[in-house]
């Protein structure tokens, strides 16, 4: 049996669950998340808690059972406080800016590059050199930050681009002058 799979998730009161045939449906103070589940998963709700079942024994069963746990506590986590992921930029001159739903990073190329934020999450740049995406469904919010990270990862030479907060970069030497 999973290990992770078989630990009951505790629900608190500010926050709604309710068992469809195939879904799951949580409801917080942020918002509303619903997950598809498995086929050979099931899911029940006692005194307070979710547990989570594998209903046959199958590799993919076992495989799922874990992993089901794990997006349930994701979801109630997101809609009870929100995920947040931060990211820097380093380099002269590179900057980022957000008007609506559009994110505009300028970060050494001959033009600004334009990003658009999906629905459900929300990007903010609190400095022009800091960027903070904020959502309800995690994977939403790693991808979004992801992509990106992705505009102008940081460069191992000077460290130049965008990277995560405190996210260390391996830096390397560089050219060395021989006589």
């Amino acid at each position: 049996m999973s290990r992770i799979g078989k630990i009951p998730i505790s629900v608190s009161k500010e926050v709604k669950v309710t068992l469809e045939k195939n879904t799951v449906v949580i409801e917080g103070p942020k918002g509303k998340l619903s997950l598809n589940l498995p086929e050979a998963i099931g899911v029940e709700q006692k005194n307070g808690e979710i547990l989570v079942r594998r209903l046959s024994a199958t590799k993919q069963s076992r495989a799922d059972h874990g992993t089901t746990r794990a997006l349930l506590v994701n979801m109630i986590e997101g809609v009870t406080k929100g995920h947040k992921k931060e990211l820097e930029i380093q380099g002269v001159g590179f900057r980022a800016q957000v008007q609506g739903q559009k994110f505009t990073v300028t970060v050494g190329f001959s033009h600004p590059v334009e990003f658009t934020v999906p629905a459900g999450v929300k990007v903010t740049t609190p400095k022009p050199t800091e960027i903070i995406v904020e959502g309800l469904n995690k994977a939403l919010v790693g991808e979004v930050a992801a992509n990106i990270r992705n505009l102008k990862p940081p460069e191992p030479y000077k460290g130049k681009g965008i990277r995560y907060f405190k996210e260390a970069v391996r830096r390397k030497q560089g050219k060395s002058v021989t006589k």
